[in-house]
């Protein structure tokens, strides 16, 4: 498949907040940050589902792009992403059919297994079987969305017989759809399967960034298998940066709310990939920029970071900390 005639710029908003800030004004910022980004002519911004540990603050991100809708006009709005194993896929699929209606086309929708195990067992969940739960879940998601066919299956989660939604997308055949990869090859190869987008999210980490080609290789090769394709049109690179107008600037500008960050990957989120190194400011910082996790400084400093990625990409979204820096 041919690169994008463009690249195309969003954000990816967790959203990240100090805890005990007012979730009101927290909540109210994310929204007034993505009408800042629709009239500054961003592409598109992601909204992320979390439900414990007080700092990632939307539960439900389709209702949060319901409202933002209203309050925007053009930018595109994904649920970023929908940690599917706790959900019924019929819901999933009505819900956003139903969000696509209501944008006329602006709504996107992304996957993953989840990534807080505190959410996964407040409702039952062992963290370990959330992967092979997301691609259960993702066949049947798939069928009810391009499928006018009744579908029926029980698993451990959920029951259902002869379920389909009662309508179709707005968009022709369907919304863009998108699975979430950091290090593991299984989102490039649900993508692949099933013909949708990528959306790498550790693409500036190490981790992530050394398989960003295998990662494209797993999806071209089930493509072909499952005579889908692999489109790099649909293939987003998520990662942080922070820029100013001197690297030293930079520094100065993250001193509010590095160190809450790093104490949140290191105490609080379940994710090996982003957590932080270093006890002291200046510690953290040398990680931050060793390391992949984040850029600070001069625009040059963080293309020249970007510009190697696996070949062409869609869309870069920042990977947005809010209120941290």
């Amino acid at each position: 498949m041919t690169a994008p005639d463009r690249m195309g710029f969003g954000i990816f908003m967790a959203p990240f907040h100090p805890v005990g800030e007012n979730p009101t004004t927290a909540l109210h910022r994310d929204l007034e940050l993505i009408e800042w980004l629709d009239q500054l002519g961003y592409d598109e911004a992601w909204i992320g589902e979390h439900h414990s540990c007080g700092v990632e603050l939307i539960p439900a991100p389709e209702i949060f792009i319901a409202h933002a809708a209203a309050q925007t006009r053009y930018i595109k709005l994904g649920a970023g992403v929908i940690s599917l194993p706790y959900h019924n896929p019929l819901w999933v699929a009505d819900r956003m059919m139903l969000l696509d209606h209501l944008t006329r086309g602006r709504a996107m929708m992304g996957v993953g297994p989840g990534a807080l195990p505190t959410d996964a067992t407040m409702i039952g969940i062992d963290p370990l079987e959330q992967r092979a739960a997301l691609e259960e879940d993702f066949e049947v998601l798939m069928h009810l969305l391009l499928k006018d066919e009744p579908i029926s299956i029980q698993t451990k989660r959920y029951r259902l017989v002869d379920a389909r939604s009662q309508y179709r997308p707005f968009t022709d055949p369907c919304f863009d759809v998108a699975v979430a990869a950091i290090a593991s090859p299984s989102g490039p190869r649900l993508a692949g399967r099933y013909g949708v987008g990528l959306l790498s999210i550790g693409a500036t980490i190490s981790e992530g960034f050394d398989v960003l080609n295998l990662h494209w290789d797993v999806m071209q090769e089930r493509a072909a298998e499952f005579g889908t394709v692999a489109d790099r049109a649909k293939w987003r690179l998520v990662g942080p940066m922070h820029l100013a107008e001197s690297k030293d600037q930079a520094i100065k500008d993250v001193r509010h709310g590095l160190d809450a960050f790093c104490d949140y990957t290191q105490h609080t989120v379940a994710a090996p990939h982003f957590r932080a190194a270093g006890a002291t400011f200046e510690e953290r910082v040398g990680w931050v920029n060793n390391t992949g996790h984040d850029s600070l400084g001069l625009l040059s400093i963080s293309s020249s970071r970007h510009s190697d990625a696996s070949g062409a990409f869609a869309i870069f979204a920042r990977l947005e900390r809010n209120l941290f820096f």
